[in-house]
């Protein structure tokens, strides 16, 4: 159903796009892609959306297609599904944004399992959608490089294009919040240091075998809470503020990340993505913390781990991509409450290849499974006690425009039936330490904890 050449209006610039989306937070199928800015600087566009004309929702192998109130269902590979959803607008029109409509949603980690034949044996506790995905026929694009804010939508008609103009040009008066957020019980993980020794000690007794270099192992953190998930998310973004964060409202589950970690953008016909593998919690005294960065830098294990997920991604871009190359390789980034070890993988897109296709050939990340990715996948299916969900997946955009732009779902709270989860953990290689990689769990998971506990009744 081609649309008509897109319609731009130019709107008033905010610093906090977070202020700007609260007029739409609790709408069905809201989403704010969230650069984190004005408490970091990394990140330059914020996205904000709603009222999608389509969204595609997977439960195993049924993806239910909603097109404006008329259902249909599909076995086809969700991935795919997406993509004729995209070209079916037939727009093709350059752009400088970064988005000019299209897909905004999430592709879970356990979407894997349409791509690869995997064993089941963890719980699936979480019961949500394996992938959530709408296609927007508007947005608002906020540039804080430029301090510029645009309006972009598809055969918008005039009164609804007016009436966007008039919301998004001013920021809407603080809400009187009848539900606010609370946690009523204290935070559990499904491992204690005795679960988690026993996975660890299996995770090597598998490299040991030669089964794999590398494995990623995480535990899941949950408790009980009530009302808004939104106003946790707005403190969320204060505590941990990072350049791939993301709200995303739906009907039965809300999604509050703070993502530090891009996977794949595509923009000019270029594929980036960035793993991350190495992690030093921060420390309070400033040498102390540029000594946390050193050790980073030189540890001759978080080189190797960084180097062996590079080598992972370089092939699964060449799936779909020519000219792969390391432009850099052991960059560290700072972040609230650690520093991180990332590279950067590159690719030219080759013809007829579409963003999804590079999705799908990449799906899903190697820094959070491991390598070989399969065997690694078969293993932390086996061992963690629970479905990762949304967790290591994927949350983003795909455009009409071609452009992609997606997270790594780590720092990621879910909500739903008065539970909110996260996880946390890391690599597994020969030379990990148990206490170390023990207590890893909990430098990553500390801003969402901090979270937790100020929303924590006392």
């Amino acid at each position: 159903m081609p649309l008509s050449k897109p319609q731009y209006t130019t709107l008033p610039y905010f610093s906090d796009s977070a202020a700007l989306f609260s007029c739409v937070a609790n709408e069905p199928w809201a989403v704010f892609l969230d650069s984190g800015y004005p408490h970091s600087q990394q990140g330059r566009y914020d996205i904000l959306a709603a009222e999608p004309v389509c969204t595609l929702v997977t439960h195993g192998e049924l993806t239910e297609i909603n097109q404006r109130g008329v259902m249909t269902h599909s076995t086809a590979n969700p991935f795919d599904l997406v993509k004729q959803q995209l070209l079916a607008f037939d727009i093709h029109e350059a752009s400088d944004l970064p988005f000019n409509g299209g897909a905004i949603g999430y592709f879970s980690y356990d979407l894997a399992r349409r791509l690869e034949n995997l064993p089941v044996v963890a719980e699936d506790a979480e019961g949500i959608a394996e992938m959530a995905v709408g296609i927007y026929a508007w947005a608002v694009i906020v540039d804080h490089a430029e301090q510029h804010t645009v309006l972009v939508g598809h055969q918008i008609d005039a009164a609804k294009w007016q009436a966007l103009i008039v919301q998004f040009s001013q920021l809407p008066p603080a809400p009187q919040d009848n539900a606010p957020f609370q946690v009523t019980s204290s935070v559990q993980s499904n491992m204690d240091k005795s679960r988690y020794s026993k996975a660890f000690a299996r995770i090597k007794h598998y490299l040991k075998e030669g089964d794999c270099y590398q494995v990623n192992l995480t535990q899941r953190f949950s408790a009980r809470c009530l009302g808004n998930p939104w106003t946790a998310y707005q403190t969320l973004r204060e505590l941990n503020a990072a350049p791939f964060s993301a709200y995303f409202n739906l009907p039965n589950v809300q999604i509050l990340s703070s993502s530090p970690e891009r996977f794949l953008r595509l923009a000019n016909g270029i594929v980036e993505t960035k793993p991350i593998k190495g992690t030093r919690p921060r420390k309070l005294d400033t040498t102390e913390d540029l000594e946390q960065i050193q050790q980073l830098i030189s540890s001759k294990k978080d080189r190797a781990e960084n180097v062996m997920i590079v080598d992972l991604l370089r092939n699964d871009i060449s799936k779909t991509c020519s000219q792969v190359k390391v432009p850099v390789i052991f960059d560290v980034e700072t972040y609230t409450t650690v520093h991180h070890l990332v590279s950067t993988v590159t690719g030219v897109l080759n013809p007829n290849q579409h963003a999804l296709d590079v999705l799908k050939s990449c799906f899903p990340g190697g820094s959070i499974t491991g390598a070989p990715k399969i065997r690694a996948m078969e293993i932390i299916e086996e061992i963690e006690p629970h479905r990762r969900g949304i967790y290591c997946g994927s949350i983003g955009y795909i455009g009409f425009n071609g452009n992609m732009d997606t997270n790594i779902a780590i720092r990621t709270l879910v909500y739903s039936n008065h539970t909110i989860r996260f996880w946390a953990g890391g690599g597994i290689v020969n030379d990990s330490v148990l206490d170390e990689e023990y207590q890893e769990c909990f430098d990553k998971a500390a801003a969402l904890l901090n979270l937790l506990k100020q929303f924590t009744l006392s």
